[in-house]
């Protein structure tokens, strides 16, 4: 199958999941804030945030693994193949017996000296953490076989395991309705064996369909390999868990501060933000391997390409929704929650405007991946992204409000993307003033103004159905005019339209030739 059709189709398989899964999710949340209460909720997301957020380790170091096997996909070396799943499968247990031996050593002077959390829910507290750490020891050691399945592009099982994770989800919010003990405990419980029941069943389809996951670690050990990936998943991890401790830090600092009733509002505004985000991250799930791939076969010029296309598709998508969300956010959250904790609002808004600001070099990370020399790249974005914690504190300190720390996140977020700049040009050769010019200018611009007139409908009418409905109706039409004619390039138009053409051919050949003879 060419690299094209396959993305095309990798595409629509995971949006498909991605529809599927985003409406489960999110009434699954409404279910869970009202069977535990703002303050259980808020409990909840506290405790198990540093879990939650092992979603970006989780990426980060699947990312490690997938460059290490698309390499060597992309060289046909099925012997290199089953080398590197075997150093991975180790490497990745002998990182979860460390992550596990951190957040245990960690949790004893949080509980006991930094966190804000009622007497009476204490000892529940302590058993959530317990059940979110042996969860995160289960979800580090499934790295491998998520690596296998990206680098092997096989979009539809993402898609099947992910569809009925959000099934099993949903499952338990509705369970929690009903039950009698304590369903925070419950909640917990039930969400770490949804971690495990997913790492059996992706490593029993590994095992069945891809030969090189077959664990023969004595016969395929190299230790010249697994220093290498070692080093290079090690410098990952560090930076996944920047982002980790960024985000984490940030909701301890709220809750010192304001309690758990806060949390809970960051919780929600970071779930909105994860559920928004998927539009971008699934294109890039289907890009990465095949910018990893360009690289493996020495390709450079095309990676760089691919990674720009990447990062302005990115902040495009993501826009695309996000506008409308960050100007109907008052009304959106009203009709999913209908008790909406105090802060919602504008949390969601301006964590939305921060992961903007990050998708702008989202394709320079995964160019910086595969290329290998990441750890003076990792430390200084580490050392930025952490750069959040004590200015949150000193704002608070200060006695400024509880946003104030999530307006800083976006300055910082800003600072953060200038440097992948820089240090694109002296990893990857990346052109600077091109990529500024072509990416973030290009993307920027139209979507700014997009955003200026969807915000007009706010002076039309009042807050309601119809108003949203206007909002998107006007806030899509801008994005896409405005990117047509000032944001995308005459290659990128070309490559849309012939992207377009393969999707319609699937669905029906007439549709493709009409669109094939059209001006795009």
């Amino acid at each position: 199958m060419q690299a094209a059709n396959r993305v095309v189709i990798n595409t629509g398989t995971l949006y498909g999941k991605m529809l599927i899964t985003i409406v489960i999710s999110l009434y699954s949340t409404r279910l869970v804030l009202n069977a535990l209460g703002a303050n259980d909720f808020g409990l909840f997301n506290l405790i198990s945030g540093v879990i939650a957020m092992l979603s970006f380790v989780n990426m980060a170091m699947t990312l490690s693994t997938q460059r290490y096997m698309s390499y060597s996909l992309g060289g046909g070396d099925t012997e290199q193949l089953k080398k590197v799943f075997n150093s991975s499968v180790l490497l990745h247990f002998v990182l979860g017996l460390i992550l596990v031996t951190l957040f245990e050593l960690v949790g004893i002077y949080m509980f006991d000296h930094v966190l804000n959390i009622p007497p009476d829910r204490l000892q529940a507290a302590k058993v959530i953490y317990h059940l979110m750490v042996a969860s995160a020891f289960f979800t580090v050691i499934s790295v491998p076989y998520d690596a296998v399945i990206n680098a092997r592009e096989n979009m539809m099982l993402v898609a099947i395991t992910g569809i009925l994770e959000s099934l099993l989800k949903l499952g338990i919010a509705v369970y929690l309705q009903y039950a009698a003990s304590d369903k925070l405990v419950l909640f917990a419980g039930f969400s770490a064996g949804i971690t495990v029941a997913m790492l059996l069943i992706k490593r029993f389809y590994c095992i069945a369909r891809y030969e090189e996951t077959r664990i023969r670690i004595k016969k395929y050990f190299s230790k010249s390999l697994l220093k290498e990936m070692f080093g290079y998943g090690g410098w990952n991890m560090f930076g996944a868990v920047s982002v980790v401790a960024r985000n984490q830090g940030i909701a301890m600092i709220l809750n010192v501060f304001f309690g758990t009733v806060v949390n809970a509002a960051y919780g929600i505004a970071n779930q909105v933000n994860a559920q928004l985000s998927f539009f971008s991250v699934t294109m890039l799930q289907s890009l990465n391997p095949q910018i990893i791939k360009s690289e493996g076969r020495g390709d450079r010029e095309r990676m760089l390409r691919l990674a720009m296309i990447a990062s302005k598709f990115s902040f495009s998508l993501l826009a695309f929704f996000a506008i409308p969300a960050i100007i109907e956010m008052p009304f959106i959250l009203q009709q999913w929650l209908k008790d909406v904790p105090t802060y919602t609002v504008v949390f969601c808004r301006l964590i939305l405007l921060a992961t903007l600001v990050n998708q702008l070099s989202q394709g320079i990370q995964v160019g910086v991946q595969s290329v290998g020399r990441i750890g003076a790249y990792q430390v200084t974005v580490s050392i930025l992204l952490m750069m959040n914690l004590p200015i949150a504190y000193l704002l608070l300190w200060l006695g400024l409000p509880p946003q104030s720390v999530l307006v800083a996140a976006a300055l910082v977020e800003v600072v953060t993307c200038a440097y992948r700049m820089m240090a694109g040009r002296r990893l990857i050769g990346l052109q600077v003033e091109e990529y500024f010019q072509k990416v973030v200018v290009s993307a920027v611009v139209p979507v700014f103004l997009a955003a200026c007139i969807s915000a007009l409908t706010l002076l039309l009418l009042p807050e309601g159905w119809l108003r949203l409905m206007l909002t998107c109706v006007v806030s899509v039409i801008s994005i896409t005019l405005f990117m047509r004619y000032l944001g995308l390039t005459a290659y990128e138009l070309e490559k849309l339209k012939a992207v377009i053409v393969k999707a319609l051919t699937k669905i029906n050949p007439r549709f493709a030739l009409v669109m094939a003879g059209r001006k795009f």
